[in-house]
């Protein structure tokens, strides 16, 4: 891949993580780290430079928005993060959408300036909550190469959680988190499968409690950050990594499938579903087989971003 240049806009633990997974993947010749701390951001640069020896030739440098000239990609990370933000509360229906004013409004003041810097770049949202702050940038860019982290980690989550339930390889489980990354997140059970098996089957095989079983793993998957916030402060590493190989597909123009977020026009919103994402970023979207509930549940959580949306455009 010839002369790739990548921001990253906020450089607090998942800005950082998200640069040594972009490191460890080889996929920008140029990586240019943005923070208001431009202190925090110049020693992350000295740090990770000691192990760029190791991996593919990269100019790694902190700077300025300037610096985001001629950008390919830009990943957004800035802004108040659930432990600071309050939202941490297992308790609290609103979830992650607590953090929505605070965030809008150091989102009204970034995004113009990261698109007079780097116009054509495409630009991937990973600030909770993503979804409607991605329709925001939308609205604010002026264009529609613009999405979200969405669900991705989500469904990363409930592959691993029914891998340990099922004592098979997590790779191996095909499942899905669609809609809110939040609270009305809607786990798609009726289509999981591993290897072609419907996971239904095989847990129903097990002789356990399906629905024991599916409560407990919503649970696991709803409250996974703030388990992860409590032990280490940010959940940072998943979606680290999640965020390089969203950043692979698009730079490699690779129209590969995966949960992120994208504008629907049919559902008004800014929400997850099976999306096909690629160098303009998400280029088509899709409903999975649903079953009447799992529709519903969705109806329901498309209902409540634009309620969240409404408030901010």
């Amino acid at each position: 891949m010839v002369a790739v240049k990548i921001g990253v806009v906020g450089v607090g633990a998942v800005g950082s993580a998200t640069t040594l997974s972009l490191l460890a993947r080889g996929l920008a010749r140029e990586i240019v780290l943005v923070d208001r701390n431009a202190t925090r951001a110049q020693a992350v640069v000295l740090d990770m430079r000691y192990g760029t020896p190791l991996v593919p030739p990269v100019n790694l440098r902190a700077g300025g928005h300037d610096d985001l000239a001629g950008a390919d990609l830009l990943i957004v990370t800035a802004g108040v993060n659930e432990a600071a933000g309050g939202a941490t509360d297992r308790n609290d229906p609103v979830g992650r959408l607590r953090l929505l004013d605070r965030n809008v409004e150091i989102y009204r003041d970034l995004i113009p300036r990261l698109v007079a810097a780097a116009p054509e770049a495409t630009i991937m949202v990973v600030t909770d909550p993503p979804d409607p702050l991605a329709e925001l940038t939308r609205a604010l860019a002026g264009h529609d190469r613009v999405f979200s982290t969405g669900t991705v980690l989500d469904s990363l989550r409930f592959r691993v959680h029914l891998g340990d339930h099922l004592g098979v390889c997590a790779a191996d489980v095909q499942a899905f988190v669609i809609g809110e990354h939040g609270t009305s997140q809607v786990l798609l059970w009726s289509s999981a499968t591993v290897a072609g098996v419907p996971v239904l089957d095989l847990l129903t095989a097990q002789g356990k409690s399906v629905q024991e079983i599916r409560d407990q793993i919503a649970t696991e998957i709803r409250y996974a950050n703030i388990n992860i916030i409590e032990g280490i402060g940010a959940s940072q590493y998943g979606i680290g990594a999640v965020n390089a190989r969203l950043a692979e597909a698009v730079l490699r123009d690779e129209q590969a499938v995966f949960t992120v977020a994208a504008y629907h026009p049919g559902h008004k919103v800014t929400l997850s579903l099976l999306s096909v994402l690629g160098r303009a970023g998400v280029t088509q979207m899709h409903h999975p087989r649903l079953t009447e509930p799992e529709r519903d549940a969705l109806e329901e959580s498309a209902r409540i971003l634009r309620r969240a949306v409404e408030r901010i455009l």
